[in-house]
């Protein structure tokens, strides 16, 4: 069977019981969902304190939260190196920074794709504020408990992701990539 750490794709279901046992475990331990956009909330709020603190004092925001370095920000981090530890384990680490279907698309720049990718990545975070929770927190999270508006969040996060596919790279595009 070989070392799973070098492997370049694992099992799905493996991977979904390995989440769901996290979620169980965040459950009993902290209780609280597993989640990863408050993180970057609290994160944006304690450089915001410390640019600007007399507008921190008289924003609402901070009358109700008290923005800290908690065990959703050591998830981000551990979510980051983990991929990154993976990805060179596996060795499945791309050097690819512009796709070959987003260059057919849209060309070879990489500023293009990278400034692309920042605001994409910006609009989903601003979605997931506005939802009050992420992906991680209404499909994974929010799903485990059957919780009505985390089903429907994922219905529609999954929907959007394909009509945008679409909408960007065409049909043909989307099946041949």
């Amino acid at each position: 069977m070989g070392n799973p750490f070098l492997k370049k794709q694992w099992s799905p279901y493996l991977v979904g019981l390995g989440i769901g046992v996290l979620s169980w475990f965040a459950f009993a331990t902290a209780d609280h969902p597993l989640g990863i956009t408050t993180a970057f909330e609290h994160g944006a709020a304690m450089i915001g304190q410390a640019i600007a603190p007399t507008l921190a004092e008289n924003n609402e925001y901070f009358s109700e939260e008290t923005p800290k370095i908690s065990w959703e920000t050591m998830l981000v981090v551990g979510v980051f190196f983990g991929a990154l530890m993976s990805s060179a384990w596996s060795g499945d680490r791309e050097k690819t920074v512009v796709p070959a279907i987003w260059e057919q698309r849209f060309g070879p720049s990489v500023a293009g794709r990278l400034t692309a990718a920042f605001f994409g990545a910006g609009l989903m975070m601003f979605g997931a504020r506005l939802a009050q929770g992420c992906t991680s927190g209404h499909g994974i999270s929010g799903t485990l408990q059957l919780a009505a508006s985390s089903w429907v969040f994922s219905i529609l996060f999954f929907g959007t992701g394909i009509i945008t596919a679409l909408l960007m790279y065409g049909r043909k595009g989307v099946t041949h990539v």
